[in-house]
């Protein structure tokens, strides 16, 4: 996944004639362990399947859609959340200081995070899944749509035309420039898929 997502982003890079700034050892070495820690995460989630604690259906149904989008807006508010609160207190300069050291960021800046930020959001999503039962479809939907907003955050560049990005839904996403912003503001725009909960809190930057 890690590899088909930087993928990804060096196509739009190179689609949009950014050059593309070569990753460093320690943001290779960094990208690595996240993977590791997202494994041992993974396979947590695994064995709580496994021994019954968390729930999923199987069903191909409506309800495919409506969880996807519960475990859409849940997670960014969880994550808007714990952004948050890691920017307004000592944690920012012991764990998210770490990432923000890249403030134009490349995709692969996505996975550069301190290994207890990794292990943060990780227990984030382990939670949702054992309060609530969700399609699997719906899971791996997710998963997909997460990374990509990821990379899209990640670019340095905005690869969608302002003309779209002000309709609806564009307009309530959170963009490329969107996370950019935050990367050079840390004061705004601490959400992930959406602007949303930013524009309640009064944090937003556009």
């Amino acid at each position: 996944m890690t590899v088909l997502a930087l993928l990804f982003g060096w196509l739009i890079l190179k689609f949009n004639h950014k050059p593309i700034k070569p990753a460093s050892r320690k943001e290779v070495f960094i990208c690595i362990l996240t993977n590791v820690i997202n494994t041992a995460i993974t396979y947590a989630g695994f064995w709580l399947w496994k021994h019954g604690y968390i729930l999923l259906s199987y069903t191909t149904s409506w309800r495919i859609g409506f969880d996807f989008l519960v475990i859409f807006m849940l997670m960014d508010l969880a994550m808007f959340l714990f952004h948050y609160a890691i920017h307004r207190s000592i944690l920012y300069k012991t764990i998210h200081k770490f990432h923000h050291h890249y403030a134009d960021p490349i995709p692969i800046d996505l996975f550069v995070l301190h290994p207890l930020e990794t292990v943060g959001f990780g227990c984030l999503w382990l939670a949702l899944l054992l309060l609530f039962n969700f399609n699997i479809y719906a899971v791996f939907i997710y998963l997909v749509v997460n990374v990509f907003f990821g990379i899209m955050g990640h670019l340095g560049i905005e690869p969608v035309p302002a003309s779209i990005r002000r309709i609806i839904p564009f307009k309530y996403l959170g963009t490329s420039s969107f996370h950019h912003q935050h990367h050079l503001n840390i004061n705004h725009n601490f959400g992930f898929y959406t602007n949303i909960w930013d524009k309640i809190f009064r944090t937003y930057k556009g």
